[in-house]
């Protein structure tokens, strides 16, 4: 095949994956409790197996890794760092500890189970941070197949749709305070779609409580991605195979440009209107990355080896839960 050939068969994978997105993010937009991305995985998924040609695949795996990272840079224009500074500093212990929690959890129940090391990664970070936005952020750092992504996401899926449900009959239950019930579901939930519902759902005040909760913990993106880079840098010198590694090579430069655009939209330098478009590009964007990471997805192998993520995201689902409540009892939150 020659170079012309190459260069539209690359642009048609992406093109493939841009007409997935769009039916994709209007499902989202009706069924918000399921969200665009996870639309584009399952329709990209079933395309998947029908696709003929393989020179697709490189525009296809492009859309997957390099424009995941400018959507996660695009992102940053939904966050403001003032808002989230005093709540930030009240729910930081709590945050530490339930991502400890489900970091330590992910490891000794993923080996446990034999999950594989990058989907124990995947699925400890998405539970204990912030869902699918998380494991977009940590998938380039540790170079995570989209095999990983797509177990991990489909898992964290299924605890944020159960945890709309029974959060709130269960904060009732326990007495929780408004505060106290925004604080939990902002730090034990994971997908930000599902914090907002499960909080308004037991009341308004809790429900703005935990959206900032749930936005401060967003954040927590940046120094565990830095930390799995350093990580995995220090891992790749010591190997004999890997000797080449270096920290520029590593380095996860979107996660920086992330916080930047973060700066840029806190400062109020653009008018609102243009950091929430940018932001809303950021999604859309995911949304097709998403529909490429479908797409490389063997959809038999998934349903073959998908018990175990899925025991293992439930393990870190109650464990980031029960020291959620903990923790605000001990400082005396609840």
């Amino acid at each position: 095949m020659n170079q012309k050939s190459k260069n539209i068969t690359f642009y048609l994978g992406i093109l493939l994956s841009l007409c997935i997105a769009i039916p994709a993010y209007f499902l989202g937009e009706h069924f918000k409790l399921i969200g665009g991305s996870v639309f584009a995985i399952l329709i990209g998924m079933l395309i998947a197996p029908l696709l003929s040609s393989k020179q697709l695949k490189s525009g296809i795996q492009f859309t997957s890794k390099k424009l995941l990272q400018l959507s996660i840079i695009f992102l940053g224009f939904g966050m403001n760092l003032h808002a989230i500074v005093t709540i930030g500093k009240q729910s930081l212990l709590v945050m530490i500890c339930t991502i400890f929690t489900s970091l330590v959890t992910a490891y000794f129940v993923g080996q446990l189970l034999k999950v594989e090391s990058n989907t124990q990664i995947l699925i400890g970070v998405g539970t204990s941070i912030c869902g699918g936005s998380a494991i977009a952020a940590t998938a380039p750092v540790i170079e995570a197949s989209d095999q990983d992504i797509a177990y991990s996401i489909s898992t964290i899926f299924l605890f944020n749709i159960l945890a709309v449900f029974l959060f709130p009959s269960l904060g009732r239950t326990l007495g929780l305070s408004n505060t106290g019930f925004g604080m939990w579901a902002g730090t034990a939930i994971n997908d930000t779609s599902s914090v907002v519902a499960a909080g308004y759902t037991f009341s308004d005040a809790a429900g703005n409580y935990a959206t900032i909760v749930k936005l401060t913990r967003t954040l927590m993106i940046i120094p565990i991605t830095l930390f799995l880079a350093l990580y995995r840098m220090k891992k790749g010198t010591s190997s004999s195979s890997k000797a080449n590694y270096s920290f520029k090579k590593i380095f996860p430069w979107f996660v920086i440009g992330f916080l930047l655009t973060a700066i840029i939209n806190t400062s109020g330098i653009l008018p609102s209107a243009v950091s929430t478009n940018l932001n809303s590009i950021g999604k859309f964007g995911i949304i097709i990355a998403m529909a490429a990471i479908g797409l490389n997805t063997n959809l038999k192998k998934l349903i073959s080896n998908g018990f175990r993520p899925i025991v293992l995201g439930l393990s870190c689902w109650f464990m980031v839960s029960i020291v959620s409540l903990i923790v605000q009892r001990l400082i005396g939150i609840i």
